[in-house]
């Protein structure tokens, strides 16, 4: 027999739901912005993005930071490079590992995709008004490391 699910329990008023489906929604709204204009995904566009920010680095170190699965960061990348979007080579501080690099066409798509980021945080910034410095303040208390 399978247990009733308790009547005081409402998945949409369940904060982790929220927060997840939030998040969700907002990063395919700006997905399909730099997917119909330059044809990558979310991993690819968080790789990308990652990689403009701290230079070369290995999967694991992108995989870590932009929480997705090794698996969808390793496939991004693989993409990516046939792309000749990123570059791998040797790590400089670990054999065993490869890091991953923007090459020129790399930095070139990040500088055409960063003024449409902008743009779409603005425009949620303008959606939240007033409640936007709570949020990024509740959310910063929510992803401290």
């Amino acid at each position: 027999m399978i247990a009733p699910m308790p009547e005081d329990f409402d998945l949409t008023e369940f904060l982790p739901y929220q927060l997840a489906v939030a998040a969700s929604r907002v990063s395919r709204a700006f997905a399909e912005r730099y997917r119909e204009e330059f044809g990558i995904s979310i991993p690819e566009w968080r790789v990308l993005a990652h990689l403009a920010q701290s230079g070369a680095v290995s999967v694991r170190e992108i995989n870590a930071r932009v929480d997705m699965d090794k698996s969808k960061v390793s496939r991004a990348a693989a993409r990516l490079e046939r792309a000749g979007l990123v570059s791998k080579a040797g790590h400089p501080e670990d054999r065993r590992l490869v890091a991953l690099d923007l090459t020129d066409t790399g930095r070139a798509l990040v500088a055409r995709i960063v003024p449409q980021a902008r743009a779409y945080q603005a425009e949620l910034e303008a959606h939240l008004g007033e409640d936007t410095p709570a949020l990024r303040r509740a959310l910063a208390r929510l992803l401290e490391e």
